[in-house]
């Protein structure tokens, strides 16, 4: 593929200044010492479809997509892949040389890639996963444990009716179990995932009884504001590994950043770092 000579991606959302994808592929760009920009570009929904038909001829090869716009962006887009429609969001466009859009979403692929990097001995076929939260994040976590060959998701979320159109739309290895019976089914989960804002900084806290975690338990939070929520805190306490959210953001990003500058980056420490400091 020929990339213009200098090519231009970024992020679409509204807000958008709290975003860490510029500073990321900023990084990578200086790393790798390639030609290219990443910037934020906040956009009101009326205004979607008009800035997408004006970016290719703007000199942008890509872009992210971030709230409130994953959903609404795949009516503007010309092909959407397959784990895009299942998940029901995209996250990432790729403006090609005949002019079309793709739509494609990766954070299926981030939260594998994390959860495989911080715990390497992971094995989707260990046992059931647990799942907190029926929210836009949960679809792309069960889509891919279950592709990855996790044999039950077991599903619980505040409001049962969102939890069982998960349900519905994923099939019969996925069951749902009442959020106040969320602490009662830790002891049969070979991975946890909390994919709420519970816990976040500002938001609050998980009150699910963690007392039935067991040490085999891999246990991961898409929170990363804390590094070390209080689920991973109280896991850690019990010999669980733990794998921290930052990590699917960072992965994440790769596909999207290899197809748009055509360096694929490694996420190792450095990555970490800048993003942090």
């Amino acid at each position: 593929m020929t990339l213009p000579s200098i090519p231009l991606a970024g992020v679409i959302g509204d807000p958008i200044a709290h975003s860490k994808s510029p500073k990321l592929h900023g990084h990578w760009l200086r790393k790798y010492g390639l030609t290219g920009h990443y910037v934020p570009l906040e956009v009101e929904a009326a205004d979607l479809r008009s800035v997408l038909k004006a970016m290719p001829r703007m000199g942008f090869v890509g872009a992210n997509v971030t709230l409130p716009h994953k959903e609404r962006v795949m009516e503007y887009v010309d092909q959407v892949t397959d784990r895009a429609t299942l998940i029901g969001a995209v996250n990432t466009l790729i403006f090609r040389n005949d002019g079309t859009i793709l739509g494609d979403n990766t954070d299926g692929y981030g939260f594998i890639e994390n959860l495989r990097q911080g715990a390497p001995d992971w094995e989707a076929s260990a046992g059931p996963a647990v799942v907190l939260g029926a929210g836009g994040a949960a679809r792309a976590i069960i889509a891919s444990l279950l592709d990855a060959g996790v044999p039950e998701i077991l599903l619980t979320n505040r409001t049962r009716v969102r939890a069982e159109k998960l349900r519905e739309d994923f099939g019969a290895r996925v069951s749902v179990v009442e959020w106040v019976q969320a602490g009662n089914i830790l002891e049969k989960a070979a991975t946890l995932v909390n994919t709420t804002s519970l816990g976040m900084t500002g938001k609050p806290e998980l009150r699910v009884p963690l007392d039935g975690l067991h040490s085999q338990t891999v246990v991961t939070d898409l929170v990363y504001t804390p590094m070390r929520t209080p689920l991973l805190e109280f896991a850690a306490e019990r010999g669980c590994v733990t794998v921290d959210g930052l990590g699917m953001l960072l992965h994440q990003a790769v596909p999207g950043f290899e197809r748009w500058f055509g360096r694929r980056p490694v996420v190792d420490d450095e990555t970490r770092q800048a993003i942090l400091s």
